[in-house]
């Protein structure tokens, strides 16, 4: 298993800041608007940002016709279902464990991977797999009899992370011959689209003008998630292989757990420092150079 270039591990650092910071974010977000509007406005201002960086890099714009089912089926997969069931989950679950359901994604990627795709787990992938699942059930310790009161929207959220792992693995074996950002900029404006019909169709009488608040939080994702992050993300998950690249963003539900405990007052116990150490186990086990490769 290839080791991260500076260029990668510079991007996954940063992904991690963005997309760990970005859950206490949503919570403030969307704590008194409409969670689907909040998506829909946050996608289109990050649309435009993401079209400019197309145009600095000289990136084409362009999908063949022939392309457009797969591409729609990739944001389907890597996009519309993600993002319209995990932000009603982070509205009505606490915001950093609504991370925890989302980031059971690699587990989902695993185990796609080896059914779908014939994909052969190392034993070291397999070490980092466990750890992740372990690392997921103790930051979930404490929520339990919470999320068991809640039980529809804990199955958003572990809908939402298999679907993302099923896109990332179809990201993965994709035949579109594009570049990256072409499928990232085409799958982020089509999203925008479906949620704005979603909450066209479901929120259209609880619409009104956001708080500054709301629209700080909003700001954010048009420009760190949709601007950046998820284009970053598919790069990753596009060129490095599908458990490196899924395992390794598993700090992001970590760094959600400790900000939402700074900002948002949420406690943290034994159970979550014990999982900071198992996430690092799970990452270190798909991304520290095997023996062979350090060799070479």
């Amino acid at each position: 298993m290839r080791t991260l270039t500076t260029r990668e591990l510079a991007l996954l650092l940063f992904l991690t800041l963005a997309w760990g910071l970005n859950w206490p974010v949503m919570k403030l977000g969307v704590a008194d608007y409409p969670p689907l509007a909040f998506r829909a406005l946050s996608i289109w201002l990050g649309v435009p940002v993401l079209g400019l960086a197309l145009v600095v890099m000289k990136v084409p714009f362009r999908v063949p016709r022939s392309a457009w089912p797969e591409l729609v089926w990739l944001g389907a997969t890597n996009m519309f279902i993600w993002h319209a069931c995990i932000i009603l989950a982070v509205k009505a679950l606490s915001g950093g464990r609504t991370a925890i359901l989302g980031y059971t994604m690699p587990v989902f990627s695993a185990i796609i991977g080896a059914v779908l795709f014939s994909a052969v787990l190392t034993r070291r992938s397999w070490i980092g797999v466990g750890a992740c699942a372990i690392g997921v059930g103790l930051l979930l310790w404490h929520e339990l009899t919470d999320l068991a009161g809640r039980p529809g929207y804990v199955a958003l959220a572990l809908v939402a992370a298999a679907t993302w792992a099923l896109g990332t693995q179809l990201l993965r074996h994709t035949r579109i011959g594009l570049p990256t950002l072409t499928l990232s900029f085409w799958m982020t404006a089509m999203t925008a689209v479906v949620m704005t019909v979603l909450t066209l169709l479901f929120e259209r009488s609880q619409w009104r003008w956001p708080g500054p608040v709301t629209w700080a939080s909003i700001l954010y994702n048009a420009v760190l998630i949709f601007g950046f992050a998820h284009a970053a993300w598919f790069y990753l998950a596009r060129g490095l292989p599908p458990v490196a690249s899924t395992l390794s963003v598993m700090f992001i539900p970590v760094l959600g757990v400790f900000s939402g405990a700074v900002w948002l007052g949420e406690v943290v116990h034994w159970q979550d420092w014990v999982a900071v150490a198992l996430m690092m186990v799970a990452i270190a086990s798909v991304l520290w150079p095997s023996r062979s490769a350090a060799k070479a």
